[in-house]
């Protein structure tokens, strides 16, 4: 006999309203893209390097692309696996910020070396495919405006 999973919101987890957008979180709540999982490897607890990153850079979890959540996963996993630590300065050798369309994501840097390859092609309606986490961002200001909104 298998033992039944908690509901949703045990885990402090919530699905949009219909039609609600990433922007639109109830307070207390931040939000997670699926693909952040599905492609980014990403899980919770936020490792501390990612946590490093969004803090050395200044904007939410919820701001950033998947393709930015599967370069910084894989810079990490990639540091681990050769047992290196994974720092921002290390990342920053190899990327750098980049913004488009509203929401962050990380640009290889025209001189370094490629360390992904090859990356995924594209997400396609990754926008709409979001849940929301009952928790708290590291910023406790709404910079949806510092990366013109989407």
């Amino acid at each position: 006999m298998s033992a039944s999973l908690p509901p949703l919101k045990f885990w402090g987890v919530t699905y949009p309203e219909d039609g609600q957008t990433v922007a639109q979180a109830p307070v207390g709540y931040i939000t997670l893209f699926w693909d952040y999982f599905i492609e980014g490897n990403f899980r919770l607890p936020v490792t501390r390097f990612v946590l490093n990153i969004l803090g050395y850079y200044k904007f939410q979890i919820s701001q950033l692309n998947p393709m930015g959540m599967v370069r910084i996963r894989h810079f990490e996993l990639l540091c681990r696996s050769m047992h290196i630590e994974p720092t921002v300065d290390r990342f920053r050798v190899f990327y750098l910020l980049h913004c488009s369309k509203g929401f962050y994501s990380c640009a290889q840097r025209p001189t370094a070396k490629k360390i992904m390859l090859p990356p995924p092609k594209s997400f396609n309606e990754w926008k709409p495919k979001f849940f929301l986490h009952q928790g708290r961002s590291d910023s406790d200001e709404d910079d949806f405006s510092r990366c013109r909104r989407y």
